[in-house]
Protein backbone atom coordinates (compact mmCIF):
# COMPACT_ATOMS: atom_id res chain seq x y z
CA UNK A 1 0.00 0.00 0.00
CA UNK A 2 1.42 3.47 -0.60
CA UNK A 3 0.61 6.33 1.85
CA UNK A 4 1.36 10.00 1.38
CA UNK A 5 1.83 11.60 4.87
CA UNK A 6 1.32 15.18 4.56
CA UNK A 7 3.52 16.91 7.53
CA UNK A 8 6.83 15.55 8.80
CA UNK A 9 6.41 17.13 12.26
CA UNK A 10 6.50 14.38 15.40
CA UNK A 11 3.05 13.38 14.25
CA UNK A 12 3.89 12.44 10.64
CA UNK A 13 7.30 10.75 11.67
CA UNK A 14 5.64 8.63 14.20
CA UNK A 15 2.69 7.91 11.46
CA UNK A 16 5.42 7.32 8.93
CA UNK A 17 7.41 4.49 11.52
CA UNK A 18 3.87 2.56 12.36
CA UNK A 19 3.34 2.24 8.23
CA UNK A 20 6.09 1.19 7.72
CA UNK A 21 5.94 -1.53 10.76
CA UNK A 22 3.19 -2.96 8.83
CA UNK A 23 4.45 -2.94 5.09
CA UNK A 24 3.28 0.50 3.70
CA UNK A 25 4.95 2.08 1.00
CA UNK A 26 5.48 5.46 2.35
CA UNK A 27 6.33 9.12 1.11
CA UNK A 28 6.39 12.15 3.76
CA UNK A 29 5.46 15.65 2.80
CA UNK A 30 8.28 18.17 4.16
CA UNK A 31 6.51 21.38 4.07
CA UNK A 32 10.07 23.26 5.13
CA UNK A 33 13.49 22.38 5.04
CA UNK A 34 14.08 20.61 8.77
CA UNK A 35 12.10 20.87 11.14
CA UNK A 36 11.77 24.78 11.95
CA UNK A 37 8.24 25.60 11.06
CA UNK A 38 7.16 22.36 13.10
CA UNK A 39 5.69 23.47 16.55
CA UNK A 40 7.27 19.77 17.94
CA UNK A 41 10.68 21.49 17.13
CA UNK A 42 9.99 23.80 19.83
CA UNK A 43 8.56 20.96 22.62
CA UNK A 44 9.94 20.16 26.00
CA UNK A 45 10.09 16.45 25.12
CA UNK A 46 8.74 15.53 28.37
CA UNK A 47 7.21 12.32 28.60
CA UNK A 48 5.46 12.71 31.59
CA UNK A 49 1.70 11.05 31.53
CA UNK A 50 1.13 11.55 35.17
CA UNK A 51 2.23 15.05 35.40
CA UNK A 52 0.05 16.24 32.57
CA UNK A 53 -2.69 14.36 34.52
CA UNK A 54 -2.77 17.24 36.84
CA UNK A 55 -4.42 19.03 33.96
CA UNK A 56 -5.68 16.77 31.55
CA UNK A 57 -8.46 14.15 31.30
CA UNK A 58 -7.47 10.62 32.19
CA UNK A 59 -6.81 9.47 28.45
CA UNK A 60 -3.69 11.14 28.56
CA UNK A 61 -2.29 9.13 31.13
CA UNK A 62 -4.18 5.71 29.48
CA UNK A 63 -2.59 7.12 25.77
CA UNK A 64 0.56 8.50 27.29
CA UNK A 65 2.04 5.89 29.72
CA UNK A 66 3.64 3.66 27.09
CA UNK A 67 5.65 6.79 24.88
CA UNK A 68 8.83 6.42 26.82
CA UNK A 69 8.87 2.38 25.48
CA UNK A 70 7.85 3.55 21.95
CA UNK A 71 10.54 6.41 21.66
CA UNK A 72 13.74 4.00 23.37
CA UNK A 73 12.58 1.24 20.77
CA UNK A 74 12.32 4.44 18.21
CA UNK A 75 15.67 5.81 18.87
CA UNK A 76 19.39 5.40 19.19
CA UNK A 77 20.43 3.46 22.40
CA UNK A 78 20.52 6.85 25.40
CA UNK A 79 17.81 9.30 23.61
CA UNK A 80 14.66 8.63 26.10
CA UNK A 81 16.14 9.62 30.07
CA UNK A 82 14.31 7.71 32.12
CA UNK A 83 15.52 9.81 35.34
CA UNK A 84 11.73 10.84 36.58
CA UNK A 85 10.52 14.13 37.13
CA UNK A 86 10.80 16.42 39.69
CA UNK A 87 7.71 19.09 41.34
CA UNK A 88 8.60 21.73 42.87
CA UNK A 89 6.88 25.06 44.90
CA UNK A 90 8.36 27.72 47.17
CA UNK A 91 7.55 27.66 50.45
CA UNK A 92 4.81 30.42 49.88
CA UNK A 93 3.45 28.25 47.01
CA UNK A 94 3.12 25.07 49.28
CA UNK A 95 -1.09 24.98 48.22
CA UNK A 96 0.24 24.95 44.96
CA UNK A 97 2.06 21.68 45.56
CA UNK A 98 -0.74 19.88 47.35
CA UNK A 99 -3.07 20.70 44.72
CA UNK A 100 -1.40 19.44 42.15
CA UNK A 101 -1.20 16.25 43.96
CA UNK A 102 -4.67 15.65 44.74
CA UNK A 103 -5.32 16.13 40.79
CA UNK A 104 -2.90 13.00 39.63
CA UNK A 105 -0.86 9.78 41.11
CA UNK A 106 2.69 8.17 40.78
CA UNK A 107 4.26 10.34 43.03
CA UNK A 108 5.98 10.54 46.41
CA UNK A 109 6.62 12.90 48.40
CA UNK A 110 10.03 14.63 49.36
CA UNK A 111 11.51 16.48 51.88
CA UNK A 112 14.37 18.69 51.25
CA UNK A 113 17.44 16.26 52.01
CA UNK A 114 15.73 13.90 49.63
CA UNK A 115 15.10 16.54 47.28
CA UNK A 116 18.85 17.45 47.61
CA UNK A 117 20.16 14.07 47.44
CA UNK A 118 18.44 13.64 44.09
CA UNK A 119 19.40 17.45 42.53
CA UNK A 120 22.12 18.66 44.64
CA UNK A 121 21.65 22.03 42.48
CA UNK A 122 18.99 22.68 44.57
CA UNK A 123 19.65 21.61 47.94
CA UNK A 124 18.46 23.95 50.52
CA UNK A 125 15.89 25.76 48.38
CA UNK A 126 12.99 23.66 48.85
CA UNK A 127 11.39 21.59 51.77
CA UNK A 128 9.12 19.77 49.89
CA UNK A 129 8.59 18.20 46.64
CA UNK A 130 6.93 15.84 44.37
CA UNK A 131 8.66 13.27 42.21
CA UNK A 132 7.26 10.97 39.64
CA UNK A 133 10.12 8.52 38.91
CA UNK A 134 8.63 6.49 36.13
CA UNK A 135 8.14 9.36 33.89
CA UNK A 136 11.20 10.21 31.26
CA UNK A 137 12.40 13.17 29.16
CA UNK A 138 14.06 13.55 25.56
CA UNK A 139 15.55 15.96 23.74
CA UNK A 140 12.78 16.76 20.70
CA UNK A 141 14.96 17.93 18.04
CA UNK A 142 17.33 15.37 18.49
CA UNK A 143 15.01 12.90 18.33
CA UNK A 144 12.82 14.21 15.27
CA UNK A 145 16.26 14.02 13.30
CA UNK A 146 17.25 10.65 14.50
CA UNK A 147 13.22 9.65 13.76
CA UNK A 148 14.08 10.87 10.01
CA UNK A 149 17.04 9.08 9.64
CA UNK A 150 15.73 6.23 10.55
CA UNK A 151 12.99 6.33 8.52
CA UNK A 152 14.77 7.28 5.69
CA UNK A 153 17.27 4.41 5.91
CA UNK A 154 14.10 1.94 6.25
CA UNK A 155 13.02 3.13 2.74
CA UNK A 156 10.45 5.97 3.84
CA UNK A 157 10.74 8.90 0.80
CA UNK A 158 10.75 12.56 1.46
CA UNK A 159 9.73 15.08 -0.85
CA UNK A 160 10.19 18.97 -0.20
CA UNK A 161 7.77 19.77 -2.66
CA UNK A 162 3.48 19.22 -2.76
CA UNK A 163 2.50 16.03 -4.80
CA UNK A 164 -0.89 14.75 -6.19
CA UNK A 165 -2.82 12.63 -3.80
CA UNK A 166 -3.85 10.30 -7.16
CA UNK A 167 -1.15 7.42 -7.05
CA UNK A 168 -1.90 6.67 -3.16
CA UNK A 169 -3.88 4.12 -1.94
CA UNK A 170 -4.27 6.73 1.28
CA UNK A 171 -3.22 10.15 2.32
CA UNK A 172 -2.72 10.93 6.09
CA UNK A 173 -2.87 14.74 7.10
CA UNK A 174 -0.69 15.51 9.61
CA UNK A 175 -0.49 19.04 8.89
CA UNK A 176 -1.41 19.98 12.53
CA UNK A 177 -2.18 24.04 13.31
CA UNK A 178 -1.93 25.12 9.39
CA UNK A 179 -5.56 23.08 9.28
CA UNK A 180 -7.09 25.55 12.41
CA UNK A 181 -9.93 27.67 10.33
CA UNK A 182 -11.02 24.41 8.40
CA UNK A 183 -11.75 21.76 11.22
CA UNK A 184 -14.51 22.06 13.41
CA UNK A 185 -13.26 23.60 17.46
CA UNK A 186 -9.83 23.58 16.46
CA UNK A 187 -7.98 26.48 17.78
CA UNK A 188 -4.30 27.46 18.25
CA UNK A 189 -2.42 27.48 21.90
CA UNK A 190 0.80 29.32 21.40
CA UNK A 191 3.77 28.30 23.73
CA UNK A 192 6.79 30.25 24.10
CA UNK A 193 10.20 29.01 25.19
CA UNK A 194 13.32 29.87 26.10
CA UNK A 195 17.21 28.51 26.04
CA UNK A 196 19.53 29.10 28.72
CA UNK A 197 23.42 28.16 28.92
CA UNK A 198 25.08 27.90 32.40
CA UNK A 199 27.62 26.08 33.96
CA UNK A 200 26.53 26.52 36.93
CA UNK A 201 23.72 24.09 37.32
CA UNK A 202 23.41 21.26 37.01
CA UNK A 203 20.07 19.21 36.46
CA UNK A 204 19.37 15.50 35.99
CA UNK A 205 16.34 15.52 34.83
CA UNK A 206 12.94 17.86 34.36
CA UNK A 207 12.11 20.05 36.78
CA UNK A 208 8.44 21.73 37.34
CA UNK A 209 7.78 24.53 39.74
CA UNK A 210 4.39 25.79 40.52
CA UNK A 211 3.28 29.02 40.58
CA UNK A 212 -0.50 30.72 40.80
CA UNK A 213 0.42 32.70 37.88
CA UNK A 214 3.73 31.42 35.86
CA UNK A 215 4.41 27.94 36.44
CA UNK A 216 7.90 26.83 34.92
CA UNK A 217 9.16 23.81 33.65
CA UNK A 218 13.13 23.50 32.97
CA UNK A 219 14.79 20.53 30.84
CA UNK A 220 18.21 19.93 30.72
CA UNK A 221 19.85 18.92 27.37
CA UNK A 222 23.14 18.26 28.22
CA UNK A 223 26.32 20.55 28.49
CA UNK A 224 24.58 23.13 30.70
CA UNK A 225 21.92 23.95 28.24
CA UNK A 226 18.74 24.02 29.39
CA UNK A 227 15.13 24.16 27.66
CA UNK A 228 12.59 26.96 29.51
CA UNK A 229 9.03 26.66 29.11
CA UNK A 230 6.02 27.53 28.45
CA UNK A 231 3.28 29.66 27.94
CA UNK A 232 -0.38 28.77 27.12
CA UNK A 233 -1.92 31.69 25.60
CA UNK A 234 -5.00 31.34 23.39
CA UNK A 235 -3.85 32.46 20.34
CA UNK A 236 -2.39 31.25 17.01
CA UNK A 237 0.25 34.18 16.43
CA UNK A 238 3.51 32.44 15.57
CA UNK A 239 5.44 35.54 15.92
CA UNK A 240 7.96 36.26 17.99
CA UNK A 241 7.82 35.83 21.96
CA UNK A 242 6.80 38.99 24.00
CA UNK A 243 8.77 40.97 26.32
CA UNK A 244 6.20 39.66 29.02
CA UNK A 245 6.38 36.10 28.36
CA UNK A 246 10.22 36.29 28.16
CA UNK A 247 10.32 38.04 31.42
CA UNK A 248 8.02 36.04 33.10
CA UNK A 249 10.23 32.75 32.25
CA UNK A 250 13.47 34.42 33.22
CA UNK A 251 12.34 35.28 36.45
CA UNK A 252 10.56 31.97 36.82
CA UNK A 253 14.03 30.24 36.42
CA UNK A 254 15.83 32.89 38.94
CA UNK A 255 13.51 31.86 41.07
CA UNK A 256 14.56 28.39 40.33
CA UNK A 257 17.98 29.31 40.99
CA UNK A 258 19.86 31.95 41.02
CA UNK A 259 22.58 30.96 38.50
CA UNK A 260 20.20 31.02 35.87
CA UNK A 261 20.50 35.28 36.20
CA UNK A 262 24.23 34.78 34.87
CA UNK A 263 23.03 32.71 32.09
CA UNK A 264 23.32 33.13 28.21
CA UNK A 265 20.16 33.24 26.46
CA UNK A 266 20.86 31.45 23.50
CA UNK A 267 17.77 31.04 21.72
CA UNK A 268 13.83 31.65 22.00
CA UNK A 269 10.76 30.45 20.15
CA UNK A 270 7.42 30.02 19.49
CA UNK A 271 5.09 27.32 18.41
CA UNK A 272 1.28 27.12 17.81
CA UNK A 273 -0.17 24.02 19.11
CA UNK A 274 -3.20 22.99 17.45
CA UNK A 275 -5.71 21.85 19.87
CA UNK A 276 -9.35 21.02 20.15
CA UNK A 277 -11.94 22.11 23.06
CA UNK A 278 -11.52 19.19 25.13
CA UNK A 279 -7.75 19.47 24.09
CA UNK A 280 -7.91 15.89 23.40
CA UNK A 281 -6.14 14.28 19.38
CA UNK A 282 -8.75 13.08 17.34
CA UNK A 283 -7.86 10.87 13.95
CA UNK A 284 -10.45 10.02 11.71
CA UNK A 285 -10.73 8.60 8.31
CA UNK A 286 -13.14 9.47 5.38
CA UNK A 287 -12.55 7.27 2.23
CA UNK A 288 -8.95 7.38 1.60
CA UNK A 289 -7.83 10.61 3.83
CA UNK A 290 -6.64 9.91 7.67
CA UNK A 291 -6.48 12.96 9.50
CA UNK A 292 -4.70 13.37 13.15
CA UNK A 293 -4.84 16.54 14.95
CA UNK A 294 -5.04 18.05 18.18
CA UNK A 295 -2.23 17.22 19.92
CA UNK A 296 -1.81 20.14 21.82
CA UNK A 297 0.48 20.22 24.19
CA UNK A 298 1.08 16.88 24.31
CA UNK A 299 3.03 15.71 21.21
CA UNK A 300 5.78 13.84 21.94
CA UNK A 301 3.72 12.46 24.69
CA UNK A 302 0.51 10.96 22.63
CA UNK A 303 1.74 11.14 18.35
CA UNK A 304 3.24 7.06 19.28
CA UNK A 305 -0.55 6.34 20.55
CA UNK A 306 -2.00 8.31 17.57
CA UNK A 307 0.15 6.34 15.19
CA UNK A 308 -0.68 3.28 16.43
CA UNK A 309 -4.32 4.81 15.94
CA UNK A 310 -3.68 6.18 12.14
CA UNK A 311 -2.29 2.52 10.93
CA UNK A 312 -5.41 0.94 12.89
CA UNK A 313 -7.42 2.87 10.51
CA UNK A 314 -5.10 2.49 7.09
CA UNK A 315 -5.76 -1.26 7.61
CA UNK A 316 -8.95 -1.17 8.51
CA UNK A 317 -8.69 -2.74 12.43
CA UNK A 318 -10.22 -2.38 15.14
CA UNK A 319 -9.01 1.29 16.69
CA UNK A 320 -7.82 1.47 20.58
CA UNK A 321 -9.69 4.23 21.41
CA UNK A 322 -12.44 4.94 18.85
CA UNK A 323 -14.28 7.39 21.17
CA UNK A 324 -11.19 10.44 20.62
CA UNK A 325 -12.06 10.40 16.86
Amino acid sequence: MRVLIRGAGVAGLTAAHELLARGAEVTIIENAAGFTGAASWYAGGMLAPWCERESAEETVLTLGIGAADWWEAALPAGSVHRNGTLVVAQPRDGAELKRFASRTSGFRWLDGEEIAALEPALAGRFRQALFFPQEAHLDPRRALSALRQGLAARGAAFAGEDMDDRGFALTVDCTGASRIGEFDGLRGVRGEMAYLQTDEVTLSRPVRMLHPRIPLYIVPRGGGLFMCGATMIESDDAGPITTRSLMELLNAAYSLHPAFAEARLVETGTGVRPAFTDNLPRAWRRENRITVNGLYRHGFLLSPAMAGEVAALALGEETFRGDIR
